[in-house]
């Protein structure tokens, strides 16, 4: 039962990992820096929105203004990650009916460990679904800053949201993985 609490912690984490990935504005990150430090700018861009941050300390927000507009890579980004967080809601459910610590399904263990082990593979799922958009975006920021015909100085660096988001998909497969090996067949 241990093992089965520590895989839905795990999970869990990620699963909030990526609830924070898709809502930061922390994907992709530029930086302006003027002929003095006064005029330094760090520009984040995220699934939703875009945000300045100046040197003052003041910063201004701005979703984006038309979904046709935005590249395809990060429409395709945005769905793979809201269909990974609904996967995971599907999964927490799942593991809360067929963990061994609940009262659900007590009376038919089979069906229990059976309903508990699809918790897992879904779990494992979702990871996947959130790795997949993040290394992505990763691979299109990275090609993009060495690429020799870019804008000098327009270059993106990998912002936060992406290690956040290779963790959370890491924790979710690994969580699912535990999941799954504490049920036998």
């Amino acid at each position: 039962m241990r093992t089965q609490l520590v895989g839905v912690c795990l999970a869990i984490i990620g699963f909030l990992g990526t609830i924070l990935i898709c809502a930061l504005p922390m994907w992709k990150m530029r930086a302006f820096v003027g002929s003095n430090i006064v005029t330094a700018q760090v520009f984040w861009e995220g699934l939703w929105m875009n945000c300045v941050i100046q040197s003052t300390g003041h910063s201004q927000c701005k979703a984006y203004d038309s979904i046709l507009a935005l590249p395809q890579e990060l429409q395709a980004s945005r769905a793979l990650i809201c269909v990974s967080l609904a996967v995971s809601v599907v999964a927490i459910g799942l593991t809360v009916v067929g963990a061994r610590c609940t009262n659900f399904l007590r009376d038919d263990w089979l069906n229990k460990a059976n309903v508990g082990l699809a918790g897992g593979v879904v779990f494992i799922l979702a990871g996947l679904l959130c790795i997949i958009p993040v290394s992505w975006s990763a691979h299109s920021i990275i090609t993009g800053f060495y690429n020799p015909l870019g804008a000098q100085g327009r270059q993106g660096e990998l912002g936060a949201s992406i290690y956040v988001g290779w963790a959370s998909g890491a924790l979710l497969i690994i969580g699912g993985g535990v999941l799954c090996s504490t049920y036998r067949c």
